[in-house]
């Protein structure tokens, strides 16, 4: 991550940029044809081996996985995570750069979404409150943005205002502490911060910490505080990442980057507590060679569990013990590509899309309902160091 981060000289700068939109945006006339297809949002990063022009564009149709391409919407520095506020209506995107208005940290830019077009327009930015913001998040209620700042472990909430503008941020804390590998967690690593199904707790990954932080959301104040218990450990030396919410809210999955684990942890949404049921491999047993997971989903049916693993290059499958949590492995399937970052499930859990960061492409899955199986949908679509999709169903008919 640390060879991405890299200086921008201001604020004013990234306004800038975020103004700019590229490519072809969907047409008005094809609204009719377009019912039941979804906006999916690409995030990148501007720098690197192949640079992209910022968040990319793509619609899906769930029923025969095929992607209609729309190119660059809104040319925002390194926007490597995003989320999209309830109503469909502002997008929010991480700046994961090294220096923001002269300061070291980073910058989380609103966008509006026109109705129509689908394109982004630059509604402002707010420092990220933090250096290396690589996460975002958005409260159910709309009101607040979450960001999880990876070089220095600072988690932060950005109230947004009625237009969808972002506000200085009103609460951020500072996580303290390491583990074992001193190479890696020498310090904290804040790399994803989730809201919990009731909108009253947030749960943020620490990589440097082996620990997943519980804090308490208000979300008409804007504060995150410290819940207790205030965290819930994983082995050490793990590094959790990401995690994802059962859709019946009794379960969390955490996937973590160095042991290429997947832990499945009780939740009890009243304490926000949780406890853990098991840890297992996302890699096959007889896998011997460097890998690092990055994602991991919930199917909409919560049935199965997804995982990516970058080296190995595959989505680990597992079957979820609804009564119980427990997971069963269910096979591994080739993304088709070099290090799948993150990946998306469709809403109605018919497409899968991996991220291939390493060789530029997305790759579609179709899902099989009943195993959880992915077979492969059509060839690879081409987008510069994709590393997050966020999707929104797109409108079918025009504002009033």
């Amino acid at each position: 991550m640390g060879s991405l981060i890299r200086a921008f000289a201001s604020a004013a700068a990234m306004a800038a940029a975020a103004s700019a939109v590229a490519g072809e945006a969907p047409s008005t006339a094809s609204r009719d044809e377009a019912k039941g297809t979804y906006w999916a949002y690409v995030g990148t990063y501007t720098e690197g081996k192949s640079p992209s022009q910022g968040i990319y564009l793509l619609e899906l149709d769930p029923a025969s996985g095929k992607v209609t391409e729309y190119g660059p919407v809104a040319n925002v520095p390194n926007p490597s995570f995003l989320a999209i506020r309830p109503g469909g209506k502002e997008l929010y995107a991480v700046s994961e750069v090294g220096r923001f208005n002269n300061k070291p940290g980073g910058g989380v830019t609103a966008l509006a979404i026109h109705p129509i077009t689908g394109k982004l327009t630059a509604l402002n930015q707010e420092s990220s409150v933090g250096e290396g913001p690589c996460h975002v998040a958005v409260d159910r209620t709309g009101k607040n943005v979450l960001v999880a700042n990876y070089n220095n472990g600072v988690v932060a909430c950005l109230p947004i205002d009625e237009a969808g503008r972002l506000r200085p941020a009103s609460s951020s804390i500072q996580h303290e502490g390491s583990s074992v590998d001193r190479g890696r967690q020498g310090g904290p690593h804040a790399h994803s911060i989730n809201v919990d199904p009731s909108n009253r707790f947030a749960l943020a990954a620490d990589l440097g910490l082996d620990k997943v932080l519980v804090y308490r959301l208000d979300a008409e104040k804007g504060t995150l505080t410290p819940n207790d218990p205030p965290s819930a450990s994983v082995k050490p030396g793990s590094g959790p990442r990401h995690l994802a919410f059962h859709p019946n809210g009794r379960f969390v999955y955490v996937i973590s980057e160095m042991g290429n684990t997947l832990t499945a942890f009780a939740y009890d949404g009243e304490k926000g507590e949780l406890k853990e049921i098991e840890a297992v491999s996302t890699l096959p047993a007889d896998f011997r060679g460097k890998s690092y997971t990055a994602d991991v989903h919930v199917h909409p049916s919560g049935k199965f569990v997804y995982g990516s693993n970058r080296g190995h290059d595959s989505i680990a499958i597992f079957a979820i013990d609804q009564a119980t949590g427990k997971l069963t492995p269910a096979g591994h399937v080739p993304t088709g590509g070099k290090t799948p970052r993150n990946f998306a499930i469709d809403p109605t859990g018919s497409c899968l899309l991996a991220e291939n960061q390493g060789s530029d492409t997305i790759v579609v899955f179709r899902i099989d309902a009943s195993t959880g199986g992915l077979t492969r949908v059509g060839e690879p679509i081409k987008v510069p160091m994709p590393v997050c999709i966020q999707m929104i169903p797109r409108p079918t008919q025009p504002p009033e």
